[in-house]
């Protein structure tokens, strides 16, 4: 696919980064953005080379949400918001993953890499559903961060209704979407949105030091399958049946590669060196 609006790199330690790129209009998001993102993170995900995935934006901003054209477009007339925004000739990442996972953002939790979203800037609207569905989710200091719809005459979007009360509780959550306000960074890691706030001056570093480190200590496959187990077992409401499926699975990955190379990197005292998951 001819890349427009986004790019993305792979370094030598099996992290790739992906940005969202259209610095001059925040970064904005558009159809062919989702188009493009989608075919990144689906090749990204069947390659064996990664192991970990950082999403950013592009120069000083995450993400400010939809782009205001688009806004504008179904502002002058009455519109079938849900029939333009159908994505059924765009393939999901990962389409073995269970059928919770098969929908619009919530396939970042079917797929086999963790995901970081770096928030390099300002993140607002769709950006932070972005942003939730990541695994991870570290930002620049004083970052601004906004849902905002409920000031556009607007519901919580994309399953934020859904994600937020189980990522900053009730309490928070209803803070963030009744009032559309605008809160930064340094409020998002208290409300437990956010895991980190770094400074300007070492989001960048930070950011590679967390993927990399990942990347080289923890197996794929383990983190594949603890993955899985999170959200799964989020929507599980059995926690005896989440203890017992833990141990099926740690008998099962006990017979894997990485268990023995993890035990014998821990005898010899040295980085173990774990298989890449296969395509």
């Amino acid at each position: 696919m001819q890349l427009k609006v986004t790019d993305y790199e792979i370094n030598e330690d099996g992290v790739a980064v992906v940005r969202f790129n259209r610095p001059g209009r925040g970064n904005s998001w558009t159809a062919r953005m989702n188009q493009e993102y989608r075919w990144i993170m689906s090749t990204l995900d069947a390659d064996p080379a990664v192991r970990v995935i950082v999403v950013r934006g592009a120069g000083k901003q995450f993400c400010v949400g939809a782009d205001f054209k688009a806004l504008d477009f179904y502002a002058e007339q009455e519109r079938d918001y849900v029939a333009t925004v159908q994505t059924a000739d765009t393939s999901l990442p990962n389409q073995e993953a269970p059928g919770q996972f098969q929908h619009d953002l919530v396939w970042h939790w079917g797929m086999r890499k963790p995901v970081i979203a770096a928030m390099n800037g300002a993140c607002a609207g769709i950006a932070v559903a972005i942003a939730g569905f990541c695994d991870l989710r570290y930002a620049v200091a004083g970052a601004k961060i906004t849902t905002v719809a409920a000031r556009m005459g607007l519901p919580a979007e994309y399953g934020l209704g859904y994600l937020l009360p189980r990522l900053v509780g009730v309490t928070h959550a209803a803070d963030i979407l009744l009032t559309g306000r605008v809160f930064t960074a340094e409020e998002g890691l208290h409300m437990g949105f956010v895991n980190a706030v770094f400074s300007a001056e070492e989001f960048d570093a930070k950011i590679d030091e967390i993927a990399t480190n990942m990347a080289r200590t923890v197996s794929p496959q383990a983190a594949m399958t603890t993955k899985r187990q999170l959200y799964m077992e989020l929507m599980s409401d059995d926690v005896g049946v989440c203890v017992e499926d833990s141990k099926k699975m740690i008998g099962q990955l006990m017979h894997k590669p990485d268990f023995k190379e993890a035990i014998a990197a821990m005898a010899e005292r040295r980085e173990p060196r774990f298989e890449g998951l296969g395509s």
